[in-house]
């Protein structure tokens, strides 16, 4: 439910939305802010003073991706989810502790046992499985000790990432 359905919220109240996830449209940095009238007059004249706007090409795409059926996004979450749930089983196979999350295409996954450096562990898997993994550390403290995997790539390069890991740790 959206923060502005609340009684009396729009007085006081802005949310932000992107179509990064929900559009597969990751690094276009596009999305909107709805709101109080004046807070979203005052980011607009701060945004105007800081960058001069985005691409019209991303432009044009965000609008046709919102104005088209969105019946296709139950086909891209089943995607997602089964992509998560082979590489959720995959890890928690071979001993790593990796949540099923409810939205979104990655994966946070705790280090597995013996491991404590988020940074060192992203490197090893780097630099003797070739894979790439993003250390938790770099989205602060708590992160230290997980890595985040992107589900952005076929099932089956999944798999083969799994069975990577597993010759290596």
């Amino acid at each position: 439910p959206s923060m502005l359905q609340a009684k009396q919220a729009k007085d006081i109240t802005v949310e932000f939305y992107s179509l990064s996830k929900t559009f597969n449209m990751t690094g276009w940095r596009i999305g909107w802010a709805c709101g109080n009238k004046d807070v979203i007059a005052a980011l607009a004249q701060v945004k105007s003073n800081i960058d001069s706007g985005i691409f019209q090409a991303v432009q044009i795409a965000a609008v046709e991706a919102l104005n088209m059926d969105w019946a296709h996004l139950a086909g891209l979450k089943k995607l997602y989810q089964n992509r998560r749930d082979i590489l959720c089983q995959g890890l928690n196979d071979i001993g790593w502790e990796a949540k099923k999350p409810k939205a979104t295409f990655y994966v946070w996954a705790k280090l597995p046992k013996g491991y404590s450096d988020s940074i060192k562990f992203a490197q090893l898997l780097l630099d003797k499985a070739d894979l790439v993994v993003t250390p938790g550390i770099g989205f602060g403290p708590s992160g230290k000790k997980y890595v985040r995997m992107a589900l952005t790539v076929d099932e089956e390069r999944l798999k083969e990432a799994i069975a990577r890991i597993k010759r290596t740790i």
